[in-house]
């Protein structure tokens, strides 16, 4: 497995892997919707991010899109769930960004385990206005021990 900065070139299979993970995790989301999103990754995250992928034989298995200290979007395969690939990418934000947060739909409770299992603490409740789902701020605050236990 190899973290390593986003290339253009990564895009199709980058975005096939945010496809199969958003229909699996986000399953109350209309098709139109996630889209919208898909253009949003093309069009906005990946170019206005820092992103970082996992190439695990070859093909881009997971990416991770940083604006500043906040995860616009970490996506993973779902056919490499739970295989510490989710776990490499926040690593890496952690390398640079020692505070942390982000975004996550209430309903999307495959996302908010994973972070909950990583260290963020859920925060404030709001309205996703594009979609009307409630979304829950989580936010990680990296400490000497949490920099040396997710390594």
């Amino acid at each position: 497995m190899q973290v390593r900065p986003y290339r253009d070139s990564d895009f199709e299979q980058l975005i096939a892997g945010w496809r199969a993970a958003s229909v699996v995790a986000h399953p109350f989301l209309t098709p139109d919707f996630l889209e919208a999103e898909a253009e949003s990754v093309r069009d906005v995250y990946i170019d206005a991010a820092d992103s970082w992928v996992v190439e695990l034989d070859g093909k881009v298995v997971g990416f991770i899109a940083l604006l500043g200290g906040e995860i616009g979007a970490l996506f993973v395969h779902p056919n490499h769930w739970r295989s510490g690939i989710g776990r490499a990418l926040v690593n890496q934000a952690v390398e640079s960004h020692s505070r942390l947060h982000l975004v996550v739909f209430a309903e999307n409770t495959i996302g908010r385990a994973f972070y909950k299992r990583y260290g963020f603490v859920e925060g404030d409740r709001s309205l996703h206005k594009a979609t009307g789902q409630e979304v829950i701020r989580m936010e990680f605050v990296a400490t000497p021990e949490s920099k040396h236990q997710s390594s």
